[in-house]
């Protein structure tokens, strides 16, 4: 099986990452903040919630609808899943970023380009198991598509 990367989606990618890369550096450099969503949530919801975290998270919420409007396709392992089963599958995804004291993009994105060891370990650690869940989905369940 060979996969072939189209141009465009190449270059959606690299943008996607050169966006994200510089807003969490530029919400380190301007705010001190990391740019973890767990975290930032988190923060919006308690009682010491900042106009900037509500900013951010209507910033996603902005870049989604944004992407709708322009009509734009949801990725591929998204796009034909109901609500019902990505919805459990985002609080599974919440429960975890709890359990695990942060979220990838908070410890994959902007811990590991502080050196974290922490943030190293736990992205080490989404990694293993993400490998470990795509050999069992595909390998031992069979399920070739997933």
């Amino acid at each position: 099986m060979s996969i072939v990367i189209e141009p465009v989606v190449l270059a959606q990618a690299l943008a996607g990452g050169l966006l994200i890369g510089a807003a969490s550096a530029g919400l380190l450099l301007v705010n001190g903040r990391i740019a973890g969503i767990s975290g930032i949530l988190a923060g919006a919801t308690g009682k010491a919630a900042n106009a900037w975290q509500w900013a951010f998270l209507l910033g996603l919420a902005a870049a989604g609808l944004g992407s709708v409007l322009l009509s734009q396709r949801a990725p591929p392992a998204l796009g034909d899943e109901s609500l019902w089963l990505l919805a459990p599958a985002g609080l599974l995804v919440g429960v975890g970023t709890r359990l695990g004291g942060g979220c990838t993009s908070g410890h994959g994105v902007c811990g590991i380009s502080r050196l974290s060891r922490r943030s190293l370990v736990a992205t080490g650690i989404f990694m293993v198991v993400a490998g470990l869940v795509v050999y069992f989905i595909r390998h031992v369940l069979g399920w070739a598509d997933a």
